[in-house]
């Protein structure tokens, strides 16, 4: 099998590739960051590309992006992202480009070497392999997204406004609505994302859900406030 390897650490990188070539694959390109991906993968032609997700020059997201680009282009190479986070929103997005010829593995949850050469023959061959962890965060997020789905409009304004640190009567005036008002909405939302009534860090919990919701937006829905009450 020809394998790209793109991985930041030079000795993560070495020892990936030694271990690839004793069990007699070959590796077509060793890169430092993902700057070179694409200019590497044309001539080298590679049947897997393994990929970390946080590589320079940022050291965020540079790999999983690149993942994603590559997924959309076509079925090859076959991509095996290893990293030792779990990107929840790009692991969703790598997920929703197809349902095969991937996986996300975790370094340092890969404990035996067979199972790591095994899982590249998976993916390479149009399978996918997921870390159980990846999976229970994926699934945990999704718990989180749908109890924001619950939200009314007006809800979400309160919660975003939280969101900026504005107290209750800062709500109430920005909304238009009276401080009896705001403390009915805010104690609906504690209720529907199933915060605990004695945890006295409601408010905060309630805010980190706000700002890990995919498209949260703090100024966007309360700019009119003449219309939803």
């Amino acid at each position: 099998m020809r394998i790209l390897i793109c991985e930041d650490s030079v000795l993560l990188r070495e020892g990936i590739a030694r271990l690839l070539t004793d069990a007699g694959h070959e590796v077509v390109a060793q890169l430092p960051d993902a700057t070179a991906l694409e200019a590497a993968i044309r001539p080298s032609d590679p049947d897997l590309a393994i990929l970390d997700v946080r590589m320079p020059p940022t050291r965020t997201n540079e790999g999983i992006l690149a993942a994603i680009g590559i997924r959309n282009r076509g079925d090859r190479p076959r991509v095996l992202v290893l990293s030792q986070y779990v990107e929840e929103r790009y692991a969703a997005d790598l997920i929703a480009s197809g349902p095969a010829g991937f996986g996300y593995l975790l370094k340092d949850r890969v404990a035996d070497v067979r199972d790591f050469l095994a899982a590249i023959e998976q993916v390479a061959s149009g399978g996918t392999v997921l870390d159980p962890e990846v999976v229970t965060q994926l699934l945990a997020r999704r718990r989180r997204d749908a109890r924001m789905e619950r939200l009314t409009p007006r809800e979400r304004q309160v919660l975003a406004l939280m969101a900026e640190g504005a107290a209750n009567q800062a709500i109430a005036d920005r909304l238009y609505i009276s401080a009896g008002s705001v403390e009915k909405h805010i104690s609906a939302v504690f209720q529907k994302l199933e915060l605990d009534p004695e945890d006295g860090n409601r408010r905060v919990l309630a805010v980190l859900a706000h700002l890990d919701a995919p498209g949260s937006d703090q100024g966007r829905s309360h700019d009119a406030p003449g219309g939803i009450r």
